[in-house]
């Protein structure tokens, strides 16, 4: 009697196959997005525009109201897609990687070349090229998970003596976001159309996350100290 319950209540709470119409209004909002990121590509990312999204769909503007209230809704969507999209990049590379600070690395990496291949949509994301865009609490979810990846990342790194203290620390989620963002900003600016890892910039990456091993010293053990004392 329990087990027949429980399926019959598994079965309830499944979530039930989208009918055709919603199932249409689902593929047109994701053809905007599409079409709104190629605009982004083409255009710069503050120059998209609901009226170029309504022509390159062949539907008169005000046909997009139907699916979005705003443009700064579209760009809500566009930055909640890149978010997943990214965190689903980044988290796979660091969970095929040793824990610690091959893990972070591998992540970083992955963000970097995602970022490189997606240039519009991570300018959206990590830059302000739209200042009044301020994205929503749901669209920014993923961000917040992205850097609780990296500090977990930070702290096995901590706990296996390859970083000293404070690397499980606010200041170091800043200072990895400094050394990441800071190479693709000279990347995207100069050579944007280069592969991560070639060039002047993104191959310098590896060098760069030396820096968060020389910001967070591992502390020398206690006979190390005593015999410098003597």
């Amino acid at each position: 009697m329990i087990e027949s319950m429980t399926g019959a209540t598994a079965e309830s709470q499944a979530p039930r196959p989208l009918d055709r119409r919603a199932r249409r209004r689902q593929e047109t909002i994701e053809e905007i997005l599409d079409i709104a990121q190629d605009v982004m590509a083409e255009e710069g990312v503050n120059g998209l525009s609901l009226a170029e999204v309504a022509r390159r769909l062949g539907v008169q503007p005000p046909s997009i109201y139907k699916y979005f209230p705003s443009l700064m809704a579209v760009y809500d969507a566009i930055f909640l897609r890149g978010q997943l999209e990214h965190l689903e990049v980044m988290g796979q590379a660091m969970t095929d990687s040793e824990p610690g600070l091959a893990a972070l690395t591998a992540g970083l990496e992955a963000s970097g070349r995602w970022a490189l291949a997606n240039r519009a949509t991570a300018q959206l994301m990590f830059w302000r090229p739209v200042p009044s865009f301020e994205p929503s609490a749901e669209a920014f979810a993923p961000s917040v998970e992205m850097v609780a990846l990296q500090r977990a990342a930070m702290a096995d790194a901590a706990a296996a003596g390859q970083l000293g203290p404070g690397a499980d620390s606010d200041e170091a989620v800043y200072l990895v976001s400094i050394l990441i963002v800071g190479v693709l900003s000279q990347a995207l600016a100069n050579e944007p159309d280069l592969e991560w890892g070639k060039g002047r910039f993104t191959s310098t990456f590896p060098k760069l996350m030396k820096l968060l091993v020389a910001a967070y010293p591992i502390p020398a053990s206690g006979s190390q100290r005593g015999s410098r004392s003597r």
